[in-house]
Formats: structure tokens, C-alpha cells, sequence
């Protein structure tokens, strides 16, 4: 159901994010204008102001909201240290209960959605280094991790072309094989999907060589973060990637894939593509506004067209393609202003 009202927190990042996260803004108050925006620090810019990579006050404004839309973190001051920008990132989908993280991949045939599961496994399990240097990072999931990551794969089959491939390590790993046998149990309510078992090494080739053959893919934490940026990569690189990140009742994380790019922060010249593309999943999937979402996309494909930032061979800054873009959603299909020449 629609829920055009609420709050929208954004949290505008580290490095290119606060200038990406403007034309976001922009964006949503042209098109949801009764929906209020409210901006709170995260990562690298939290640490600074707080000490903390996810202050209390921008948590509680999380779990308040309609939806997050973030801003990328990361920022080399902090390499190496204890307290890190992506900290606060791994704090906030693990409070939030964002499991279900969508990576929508489309370009000319290649349609393809990785669903990854995204509080569980590698990055959340026991780590640590011991007495003899040995350096260990576990991997965990419960049955009921994967069921409900799972049941969400197969009902977003069930509304495209009623294909599911299950990626996991089954021939190695006792977490793929429990994998598997959670999927093989849950397929039996979803007769109307085809379900397919692919190994990861095989899944990756394939993605590289042959990602047509694909509708959606649902996989575990840490296969699913390789697999989703081979597969942005295929359909136009990171720059242009979206992601969804969804709980069950909560507010969802809806942020791109790419990172702070801290060597271009601040010359205007930043992609916004992929921030607004977040946010047209945000528009879909976290507000319930569909038609909002698909005008906002067909803006963006036609913005590009006539203003491409300089990574896409144009020389459109951030500013005047997101203008751009909000020319189109004005004019509802007419010309949009050109910076080509």
C-alpha cells in the first residue's frame, strides 16, 4: 500500500555522498513534497562530530522513519583504525533487520535481480585473531535466516518470469548445503516457480558470460556481495548501481553501491546515477509508490542521454545532470536540457 507520508531520513555520507545526496533530496521533494526529509550524520562525518560511526540520535531517527536513503561512507582517515566509517553501516542494517538486500542489474536483454541476504554469515559471525597470529572469520546461518531471505526470493519470482536460481557452495560449505536444503523445502509452496541450484564459482562465469539466462538469484551474505558487483559491472559498472535493502515491517535501507570516492569529493563531477536510482527504490519499495518510481527511472535513463557526468564520457557535473533529470519528471517526456556541448 502506498505510504507517501512519514519521514525519510537521509544520511548523506562520507567523500561524494553529500553532494549525490543532494539531487536525491531534490528529487523527493519534487515528487513526494508531503513527505518530510531529515538529515543525520553516518560514518566517517559521524566520527567526527561524535565518535561514533552511528550516533544514538541518527539510529533513532532510523527506526522512526518510512525509509533511510544513505549516502556511501568511507573515508581514508580511518583506515586501519578501531572505530570505521563502515562501522555504522553494519550497525544500522543489523538494527534495522534490513535482511533482504535487492541489486537490480538491467541493461538492453540482461534483467537480472540478486537477492543477498545481508545480516548473517561471514560479516556478522565470531572474528578475531589469536595468541599465534591465526586469523579466523565464522560463517552462520539458521535455518530461519535463509527460509525468510528465501520465501522473499521466490514471491519477487513469482511477480517476473517465475525463475528463481539459488546460489551457494553446497559441493564445500555445510552452511550451502543447509542452504540448500532450505530452499528445496520452501519450493514446494511456490509451484509456480522454476527453482535452479547453481554453484557460486559456475554462477560467477555465468554472470560474466551469459547473464541473460538469468531472472532472479537469491544467495548468501558474502557470495551475494561478489556476485551483485560482477553483475553491475556487466550492465554498466558500480557507479550506476542501486540497492534495496528490506526488513519485514521496518523502515528499508535504500543506498547505492558504489563507494565515497573521496579523490573526486567536493569538483561537482560525482555520478548521482546510482543515488537516484536508490532512490527510486525507495520511491517503490519503501513508500509503495510505484508509478512515482518508474517516472523517476525513464527520467533518469533520459538524463543521461543528453547530460553524462565525465566517468560516462560526458561532461555534465552532478548538479546539471540531476537538474536534468528533474527537468524530465517535469515535462513528463519532453527534451531535457543538454550539456554535451
Amino acid at each position: 500500500m502506498p505510504n507517501s507520508g512519514g519521514t525519510i531520513v537521509l544520511l548523506p555520507g562520507d567523500g561524494i555522498g553529500p553532494e549525490v545526496a543532494r539531487e536525491a533530496r531534490l528529487v523527493l521533494e519534487h515528487l513526494v513534497p508531503d513527505v518530510e526529509i531529515v538529515e543525520h550524520p553516518i560514518g566517517g562525518a559521524a566520527i567526527r562530530a561524535t565518535g561514533s560511526p552511528l550516533p544514538a540520535e541518527t539510529l533513532d531517527a532510523c527506526l522512526a522513519s518510512v525509509a533511510v536513503l544513505k549516502a556511501p561512507v568511507g573515508d581514508p582517515e580511518f583506515d586501519g583504525k578501531d572505530v570505521r566509517p563502515e562501522q555504522g553501516l553494519l550497525g544500522l542494517r543489523a538494527a534495522l533487520d534490513a535482511y533482504a538486500n535487492l541489486r537490480p542489474a538491467v541493461q538492453d536483454d540482461v534483467d537480472v535481480l540478486i537477492v543477498r541476504e545481508l545480516v548473517g554469515g561471514l560479516y556478522f559471525g565470531a572474528s578475531g585473531v589469536r595468541d599465534d597470529g591465526t586469523a579466523f572469520d565464522t560463517c552462520e546461518y539458521t535455518p530461519s535466516q535463509i527460509e525468510r531471505v528465501v520465501r522473499r526470493a521466490f514471491r519477487f519470482a513469482q511477480a517476473r518470469s517465475g525463475r528463481l536460481t539459488s546460489v551457494d557452495k553446497a559441493n564445500v560449505l555445510e552452511t550451502s548445503r543447509l542452504w540448500r536444503r532450505v530452499v528445496d523445502s520452501v519450493a514446494g509452496d511456490y509451484p509456480d516457480v522454476t527453482v535452479e541450484h547453481m554453484l557460486v564459482d559456475n554462477a560467477a562465469m555465468q554472470l560474466a558470460t551469459n547473464p541473460e539466462q538469468f531472472d532472479v538469484l537469491v544467495t548468501e551474505n558474502m557470495f551475494g556481495d561478489i556476485l551483485s558487483d560482477l553483475a553491475a559491472a556487466v550492465t554498466g559498472g558500480l557507479g550506476l548501481a542501486p540497492s534495496a535493502s528490506l526488513s519485514d515491517g521496518g523502515p528499508g535501507i535504500f543506498e547505492p553501491v558504489h563507494g565515497s570516492a573521496p579523490d573526486i569529493a567536493g569538483r561537482g563531477i560525482a555520478n548521482p546515477t546510482a543515488m537516484l536510482r536508490s532512490t527510486a527504490l525507495l520511491l517503490e519499495h519503501g513508500l509503495g509508490l510505484r508509478g512515482h518510481a518508474q517516472r523517476l527511472a525513464s527520467a533518469i535513463d533520459a538524463a543521461l542521454l543528453v547530460a553524462p557526468t565525465p566517468d560516462l564520457g560526458g561532461k555534465a557535473t552532478t548538479a546539471q545532470l540531476g537538474e536534468a533529470v528533474r527537468a524530465q519528471l517535469v515535462v513528463d517526456g519532453a527534451s531535457v536540457p543538454s550539456y554535451l556541448a
